[in-house]
């Protein structure tokens, strides 16, 4: 059994050191340039912080650090079309010919899915979730974030995001190779709006605003799943007549 997988193995070792060196030369490449792009993280934090507050270094070493976060973080947006690139070619073996063959409209929409997720955050939940907690207790106390707890939080929620928007993407692969059809999804909905939920709890603020900011779009998108199932596996009439 060893013998049958070592090629998997050494398939999935040489996709994971492409997809590592593409994100090494990424990470310096933004390192280079890492005060603009902390600048952008910046913006929607200071959007909403009190008249006379700004960020701040807590420890001497922080911005420093705070910095290889940002490069290592803004090297991985840059290199996601290389790391699902790779990852499709390391399922490429187990697909059909006509599947192999949808290689470049996987890399693009997972790509466009993961930074629509970022988007969404940077935009509206980043904001919302913010302002709620900078402005609670403002009249007590001046808030001065730290900038290494910020980018850290910052890149968690973006990548949360980014991650979550794949569900599509995720359930049209399953469903072209006949792991999930739309009758399967349907009864596990009330699941998925539980797990959901306790997902957005963990990911975001502890506000119920921006818990419901990431919650809605998460059911709304597995609703698209569930449909996008029904177009490339739908389930059989005498699936249907079990139920």
């Amino acid at each position: 059994m060893f013998e049958e997988l070592k090629p998997h193995i050494a398939d999935l070792r040489k996709r994971l050191i492409n997809s590592a060196i593409c994100l090494i030369i990424a990470f310096f490449a933004c390192f280079t340039f890492y005060e603009p792009i902390l600048t952008w993280m910046m913006v929607p934090v200071e959007a909403v912080l009190p008249p006379n507050s700004h960020m701040v270094a807590v420890e001497i070493q922080e911005t420093f650090f705070t910095a290889l976060k940002v490069a290592f973080f803004s090297g991985f947006i840059v290199s996601l079309p290389v790391i699902f690139w790779q990852m499709w070619l390391f399922l490429a073996p187990g697909l059909y010919e006509h599947e192999k063959k949808l290689v470049i409209p996987f890399v693009f929409f997972a790509t466009l899915m993961f930074l629509s997720g970022a988007a969404f955050a940077y935009w509206v939940v980043v904001p919302f979730g913010f302002e709620f907690l900078i402005n609670f207790g403002s009249a007590v106390v001046t808030v001065l974030p730290s900038i290494g707890k910020y980018v850290g939080f910052f890149t968690k929620l973006l990548f949360g995001f980014g991650v979550a928007f794949e569900l599509p993407v995720i359930t049209f692969f399953l469903a072209k190779i006949g792991l999930v059809d739309d009758r399967m999804l349907k009864d596990f909905f009330k699941y998925a709006v539980v797990l959901i939920f306790i997902f957005a709890a963990l990911l975001t603020p502890p506000d119920v605003l921006t818990q419901f900011l990431m919650a809605g779009p998460l059911i709304l998108l597995y609703l698209v799943s569930i449909y996008i199932a029904k177009i490339f596996n739908p389930a059989t009439v005498e699936e249907e007549e079990e139920e």
